[in-house]
């Protein structure tokens, strides 16, 4: 009996070792991408090729398993490249080949890469002399991936033996808010994020990392931090920092804004400087607030059947410049419908940088009933918005049963004071006639 326990334990035990195995092996696979492979064309100056490639990743230069072997027909086996990332920053989940029949898949490109001596002028110089080291010696790479549904961006810089397909990752700049929308006046946080291979004689030479903003053709430098001597440029715009300490023991090099403004929508790139080699990604951020919404003249003044009361409502302090204005009234008997007579006036931008915009209501009474509830609707990227105020209608033909007995009511009010008054006087002119007759006599 103690030995079947002892036995039946062993099994138990090689069975959760088997299953923590290839669940390990699992989880660690990275995905194959496919790649465009964008070349310089051989014959026309200032042409470019593009071929499809395959990517195999892995963490470590040693693994390869049978599916890293398998290559598809379409692709030609000489562009195939076994790719190692020690960091597994390429092997995020939203670079993994799509499903059977979907139409997403993660974007791709690769092309050869020239390295040359970082020439930024606000840094300390990055390169001590002017000649190469051997270890540039090589076939270079960069590589640029977005992932499903911009989850992440991807820039890496790798180096490859020469003649051969095995580049490893030396260094990678990432960023996991792709698109960024973000409420006036509240902090935002521009994520990016870098790597640098730590075998690499690069590495410790110092960095550098640069913000940049761009938005219709024109730009600006937003920060700019030295690594070498740990200082910031002049240039830092107000309100814009980095996490000094995160930055040099994590590689975080994200951007925090303080305050947004409206100025701030746009592109920003964020550029990682090294010696001989530099890598960036862009990042996308929107400013996006709601509109305030008022009514004028508010309360509605009363109205009669056939009046044209003329109503006015202001849309202010929103952005971007995307927004619809309509109006809306529900009946006594609680049920909506649009008012199509409206018309819209131009935008007006504020000192804030914010617009506003206003829609003007010229409302027919005649066919409102008692009245009812008019309402301002404003469709905006921030969420939709509503102003409502109430509108009475009297002298409508046809009175309700609680204005009939309302006018009931009344009339037997009107009709016990006259009966009281005609009593009053009755009696008052008796009493004359009384008097005069007893003189007489």
């Amino acid at each position: 009996m103690t030995d079947f326990s002892t036995i039946y334990k062993l099994c138990l035990l090689t069975v959760t070792c088997c299953i923590q195995a290839c669940s390990s092996s699992s989880s660690s696979r990275c995905p194959a991408v496919e790649c465009w492979l964008v070349q310089d064309h051989v014959s026309r100056r200032g042409a470019t090729t593009q071929e499809k490639s395959l990517l195999h990743i892995r963490t470590d230069a040693n693994s390869r398993d049978a599916a890293s072997e398998q290559i598809p027909s379409d692709i030609n086996p000489d562009r195939v490249f076994f790719i190692t990332d020690p960091a597994a920053t390429l092997c995020h989940q939203s670079l993994s080949p799509p499903t059977r029949g979907s139409l997403q898949k993660a974007q791709c490109e690769i092309s050869p890469f020239l390295h040359q001596p970082s020439t930024l002028k606000w840094v300390a110089p990055l390169t001590v002399t002017g000649f190469s080291p051997v270890y540039l010696q090589a076939d270079w790479f960069s590589a640029a991936l977005l992932g499903l549904n911009k989850q992440l961006i991807i820039s890496s810089i790798m180096r490859s033996p020469t003649a051969t397909k095995e580049p490893n990752v030396i260094l990678s700049v990432s960023s996991k808010t792709v698109s960024v929308q973000a409420r006036l006046g509240k902090p935002v946080l521009l994520d990016c994020g870098f790597w640098v291979d730590p075998s690499s004689p690069l590495s410790g030479l110092g960095f550098a990392v640069e913000w940049r903003y761009q938005f219709r053709g024109k730009g600006r430098l937003v920060l700019a931090y030295d690594g070498k001597t740990d200082r910031v440029a002049d240039t830092q715009e107000e309100g814009a920092t980095l996490d000094f300490e995160g930055l040099h023991q994590k590689g975080n090099a994200s951007l925090i804004l303080q305050e947004t403004k409206v100025r701030h929508s746009g592109t920003y790139i964020c550029t990682v400087h090294l010696p001989y080699l530099q890598a960036q990604v862009a990042v996308e951020l929107e400013i996006v607030e709601p509109p305030s919404l008022s009514i004028h003249p508010s309360p509605l003044p009363l109205a009669v059947p056939g009046q044209t009361l003329v109503v006015q409502c202001e849309a202010s302090g929103f952005a971007p410049l995307s927004l619809e204005l309509s109006w809306e009234f529900k009946g006594a008997d609680g049920k909506s419908r649009p008012l199509e007579s409206a018309s819209v006036t131009g935008h007006r931008q504020a000192w804030d940088g914010t617009y506003g915009q206003s829609t003007r209501l010229e409302l027919d009474t005649s066919n409102l009933g008692t009245g009812g509830e008019l309402t301002c609707v404003a469709v905006h990227p921030g969420g939709t918005r509503r102003a409502s105020t109430s509108l009475s209608v009297i002298g409508f033909g046809s009175p309700s049963i609680e204005d009939s007995m309302a006018m009931v009511g009344v009339a037997l009010v009107l009709y016990g004071l006259i009966k009281v008054v005609s009593w009053t006087f009755s009696s008052s002119g008796t009493d004359v006639a009384d008097k005069v007759e007893k003189k007489e006599k």
